[in-house]
């Protein structure tokens, strides 16, 4: 498997982010990252003026962001080459986007901001909706603003890394629950935005610099041939669908890389001499081996089957044999702080 690593939920001027597409991809090459995807809100405007291509050594792709009249139900959208009228309720862009072959994921399902009334929070409502690729379980910006507090605000202004502390517990649950009756995949964004705040009335901070988040919350793909970086534009449509196709299969994961470069991980299973990666089904729970690899560095692994802890180890890698149907995931943490989860892998249900 080819790993590569990309920052996902990204917004730029076209929307109402402070950036320039091109100076975003710059930034994000500039910290090692092998992909980006623009999210800007209902417009695919950075697609159709050819800024998706190669900036250096990583592939600028551009999805958008969609919500209904309500400014709720926000979800983001790759693969499509025009947006919606934000008139079109949220059941129908679902539908369209999936009609289209596109891979559509919730934004940020549970937010609940209250520290700042000019930026509410903007949840997801409409649960009946049941044609949704993934869920976005790790929000960068999201949970920083819900961590917000008059205490630690200057704090949390001039670090915003350091006060990330793990995807909300409500969205693994229903995660988790989803996965028992279907495959939905995870995924990790940074809804960066580049926003500047007046602080003490003369003081102009950035408190969410691009080049900053793209060392938080990532999403790791894992493809089976590596990408062709080349300016043809028949190469970057298929290096673009390598990597869509990665996300909508759930081969792949998330990590907080601000706690430790996490490339390298691995959770796949083992049955009769056959290997299954994260996204995969296997029909059958006889005899099936659950692995995790640590990239040389020892962490707390945690095993979850249905959305419960069944084992945690200390170590760098880990095998464990299991003869129960279930969806299984794995977390892991290092120095007590949150750094990867993984995807499903599902097992006779």
């Amino acid at each position: 498997m080819h790993e590569y690593v990309g920052s996902i939920h990204i917004h730029s001027k076209f929307s109402d982010g402070t950036g320039e597409i091109p100076e975003i991809a710059k930034y994000a090459d500039e910290v090692g990252l092998d992909f980006i995807i623009i999210t800007d809100h209902n417009t695919v405007r950075g697609l159709h003026e050819g800024y998706e291509k190669w900036y250096g050594n990583t592939l600028c792709l551009v999805g958008c962001e969609i919500n209904d009249k309500n400014n709720k139900n926000h979800y983001l959208a790759f693969g499509i080459n025009d947006a919606f009228s934000t008139r079109t309720p949220a059941k129908k862009y679902v539908q369209r986007v999936k009609e289209l072959g596109g891979v559509g994921i919730i934004a940020h399902p549970h937010e609940k901001r209250k520290h700042m009334a000019e930026h509410p929070p903007y949840p997801w409502t409409d649960w009946e909706i049941d044609e949704f690729d993934g869920l976005e379980i790790w929000n960068h910006m999201s949970e920083w603003m819900e961590n917000l507090t008059e205490e630690n605000k200057y704090r949390s202004f001039i670090h915003p890394l350091k006060t990330i502390t793990a995807p909300a517990e409500e969205t693994l649950k229903l995660w988790d629950e989803l996965n028992l009756k279907r495959k939905v995949v995870g995924i990790g964004g940074v809804d960066a935005h580049a926003h500047k705040y007046n602080l003490l009335g003369f003081l102009e901070v950035e408190i969410f610099p691009y080049k900053v988040l793209f060392k938080s919350v990532r999403t790791h793909v894992l493809l089976e041939k590596s990408l062709k970086k080349s300016k043809s534009s028949k190469e970057i449509e298929s290096a673009k669908w390598q990597i869509y196709k990665a996300i909508k299969s759930g081969s792949c994961f998330i990590a907080n890389d601000y706690n430790g470069d996490s490339r390298g991980f691995r959770f796949f299973a083992e049955q009769n001499g056959k290997i299954f990666n994260m996204g995969d089904y296997i029909s059958s729970p006889d005899k099936v081996y659950l692995n995790v690899l640590l990239p040389g560095i020892t962490g707390t692994i945690r095993i979850i089957k249905n959305g419960l802890q069944i084992a945690e180890i200390n170590a760098i890698n880990s095998k464990l044999e299991i003869n129960e149907s279930g969806a299984y995931r794995v977390e892991v943490f290092r120095d007590n702080k949150a750094w990867i989860y993984s995807n499903h892998i599902r097992i006779g249900i």
